[in-house]
């Protein structure tokens, strides 16, 4: 356990998933976990060739684990992405880019709308 929260959460947040999860449980979440390599079967045969060609924008933290596992599909995201505007990785953040960092997401989220 940490001792404080880093700034980005709150007890409140905090209490509010406790609630939640004792309410729900986590077996959810686990799930998309547990089929995780069906998904991806599943995904290569209906999309192998997909390209998203709408504009685009990729916001992620530099600390993601998804970015560091996958740092190649990061950096090359523009072969799958045609209509990719701008890729973002936020210093000193991690995979829950939109609660560390909400200003800078959000400006980012303004800018990229501003300019379709």
């Amino acid at each position: 356990m940490p001792e404080t929260l880093p700034a980005w959460l709150t007890e409140a947040d905090l209490d509010l998933y406790t609630e939640e999860f004792k309410r729900t449980g986590f077996r959810g979440g686990l799930n998309w976990y547990r089929n995780i390599d069906r998904n991806w079967k599943l995904l290569t045969q209906i999309l192998s060739g997909a390209k998203i060609r709408q504009p685009s924008l990729f916001i992620a933290g530099e600390f993601d684990g998804v970015i560091t596992m996958y740092r190649q599909a990061f950096d090359s995201l523009e072969e799958n992405m045609p209509g990719l505007r701008k890729k973002v990785l936020v210093p000193g953040a991690g995979h829950w880019i939109q609660q560390e960092r909400p200003n800078e997401v959000n400006d980012l989220l303004i800018e990229f709308l501003a300019s379709l």
